[in-house]
């Protein structure tokens, strides 16, 4: 897809399409006509209401996601110049039916989310915990062993990210400022219920990093089950002389977008940058999150060295030197349990989950949308400025656990530069956090209006070792041009071609 050259019979959307539906049939099996919510669970009629009201909550919550990811995925402007998002489907459909739909308007998906979310808040406890739950004997059917399981703080979530999709640019031409406003608002309630609520014994606390091998991290908001005993992140990431498959890299431009340790930008002229040596004094972050030339991977990150990167050019990791390298001479240490290590006696492996929602996710949106509405440094009606909700990101501990910045001049100087600097900060910022959490298509897509600033190259590092053992550094090495035909997922050929009401997205036309 990002060459251009993906064709109707490879089409690796498709899997998202046919999960979200099978889902959302389920669900309605569930919803129609209250069968769910009528069943009896329980001979006690108190611990029953609290199962029935749990589950209906569960499945208003569950659509609502499903349907979310239907949105994000597929809506867009279709040929017929209509900005369009999925067919709403609110009832089961059977399979003798003759089915021909019709793609609903965009915002009409979004109000059906919206309104699933608001059903499954009336019905949800705020969160499952079990300090929220007074009567020790509900707490079979309540609380904490529910972790992980939708909840009422969840579907502010979801309503976060549908409204700041729909503020953008893309989806909102006429810049309805209510939209980011409501975005900054759910976002804000999901975070004082982080820091006010959840901030228990243990719990969450924002000057901790994420802890991507906890499924109980107190920074989650939703996340999938998770996998135990699980390598193939590992796997996935690391290179091949360490028993990896290097399937993924980071590129040049990511790296590019860490800042230097004293937070200014490595373009900026008090950064220090060196780009001789670019990878010292590099912010803090940067290194929990890229491998690069010379770094060495530690045990749990501070103990024996168990694998150096050797990236320069005919070295082990090169890119080129096996299929199993990444092609950017940059490998992914995110989301890497660092006791792992497959030469051990005892190899240890950790469980891995997805975090489909976090705090620091619901911070970013906040900001973004905060800053539209009232600017940098304005409370405005929230009560936080979106300069001090980008503070706790970068003032907190990484995921290694160093400390953040202490001072942090660069955040006083591009917030007094008013809104539209401050709000390509963010971008930046934005960049840097959800790395490879399968979130920066969909911010690409959502802040242009124009394919050029998706069909920008991609860059790696081209390293050659000198004579005398140092390295000299191409750091504009083209690796892959980008050429999206389109800004939008197709709708699956084979659905377009049997249901003739449907309508393809714009740059499509050859799938239809």
């Amino acid at each position: 897809m990002a060459v251009g050259a993906l064709t109707t019979g490879q089409d690796p959307f498709r899997t998202y399409w046919d999960r979200d539906y099978k889902a959302i049939r389920l669900l309605n099996m569930f919803l129609e006509d209250r069968k769910g919510f009528n069943t009896r669970f329980l001979i006690n009629p108190h611990l029953d209401t609290l199962v029935r009201n749990r589950l209906l909550g569960e499945a208003y919550a569950l659509r609502a996601y499903f349907q979310w990811d239907l949105l994000q995925k597929f809506g867009g402007m279709g040929l017929d110049g209509q900005m369009l998002g999925f067919p709403i489907i609110n009832r089961p459909i059977e399979v003798t039916e003759e089915v021909n739909l019709a793609r609903n308007t965009y915002e009409e998906c979004v109000q059906q989310i919206l309104s699933d979310c608001d059903s499954a808040y009336r019905y949800l406890p705020i969160a499952h915990r079990d300090f929220l739950v007074p009567e020790v004997g509900d707490r079979a059917y309540a609380g904490s062993r529910y972790f992980g399981r939708m909840d009422g703080i969840t579907t502010r979530a979801i309503k976060a990210m549908v409204y700041l999709t729909w503020a953008s640019p893309r989806f909102n031409p006429g810049n309805d400022v209510s939209r980011w406003d409501n975005a900054a608002k759910y976002a804000k309630e999901v975070m004082d219920f982080k820091l006010n609520v959840d901030n228990v014994t243990n719990g969450f606390n924002p000057v901790n990093g994420v802890n991507w091998v906890n499924p109980n991290f107190p920074g989650i908001v939703w996340s999938s089950r998770y996998n135990n005993a699980n390598d193939a992140m590992e796997r996935m990431f690391y290179p091949g002389g360490f028993q990896g498959n290097g399937t993924m890299g980071a590129t040049q431009d990511l790296v590019d977008a860490f800042p230097m340790n004293n937070g200014y930008p490595i373009t900026h002229p008090l950064s220090g940058y060196d780009p001789a040596n670019p990878y010292k004094n590099r912010d803090p972050r940067f290194y929990s999150v890229i491998w690069y030339n010379t770094a060495q991977a530690k045990k749990n990150n501070t103990g024996a060295v168990m694998y150096t990167f050797e990236n320069w050019e005919g070295a082990k990791d090169a890119a080129g030197a096996t299929s199993q390298n990444s092609r950017t001479n940059y490998h992914i240490k995110k989301m890497v349990f660092m006791g792992l290590n497959w030469s051990d006696a005892s190899i240890n492996r950790q469980p891995h989950s997805k975090f489909f929602f976090r705090w620091a996710h619901m911070v970013l949106t906040f900001a973004e949308a905060a800053n539209h509405v009232v600017g940098p440094t304005d409370p405005g009606p929230y009560g936080l400025s979106a300069k001090d909700a980008i503070d706790f990101l970068r003032s907190r501990k990484t995921y290694d656990g160093a400390a953040g910045y202490a001072a942090d001049p660069y955040l006083d100087e591009v917030a007094a530069s008013g809104q539209a600097a401050f709000d390509e900060f963010i971008k930046n910022e934005r960049r840097i956090e959800i790395c490879f959490e399968g979130m920066r298509f969909f911010d690409l897509q959502r802040w242009s209006t124009t394919l050029e600033e998706m069909n920008r190259p991609v860059h790696g590092a081209k390293i050659t070792q000198n004579t005398d053992g140092t390295f000299t550094y191409d750091l504009n090495h083209e690796v892959e041009p980008r050429q999206f035909n389109s800004p939008y997922f197709p709708i699956p050929y084979d659905e377009i071609l049997r249901m003739d009401k449907l309508v393809q997205n714009e740059g499509w036309e050859a799938w239809q």
